[in-house]
């Protein structure tokens, strides 16, 4: 890279990395290396989060997160993680009616019970 490149991409470095050209272009490269890095790791972080509210949705009523998904799959209905998660936040009742469809499709969605939560209450003396 030439010098007017690197010290546009160094603007806001602190210390010499913004304005000696051998300091500048090694935090430059580095700083490229994170944004790579991180570019692939946002997407992961999203998928993650995605996963999870996913999971809380169907969770509420009564269906795991592997048995919703795969419920899905055998009726065909091809919705990505960021729709699925975006309805279960925003459209309870179009969630509901897909976790329907994928329970009615998967007979291991059927008849799921949880045990009792255990409910501890303080005791005042």
């Amino acid at each position: 890279m030439k010098k007017k490149k690197v010290f546009n991409l160094a603007k806001g470095f602190r210390g010499r990395a913004k304005n000696c050209i051998r300091i500048a272009r090694e935090r430059v490269e580095k700083a490229q290396q994170y944004s790579y890095r991180d570019r692939r790791n946002k997407k992961r972080d999203m998928q993650s989060l995605w996963i999870q509210r996913i999971n809380a949705g169907t969770r509420f009523h009564s269906v795991n997160y592997g048995n919703f998904m795969h419920g899905l799959m055998k009726e065909n209905i091809q919705l990505n993680w960021k729709v699925l998660s975006e309805l279960s936040m925003h459209e309870p009742l179009s969630f509901k009616a897909l976790v329907d469809i994928s329970r009615n499709a998967f007979l291991g969605n059927k008849n799921v019970v949880h045990p009792p939560r255990k409910v501890s209450i303080p005791v005042s003396v």
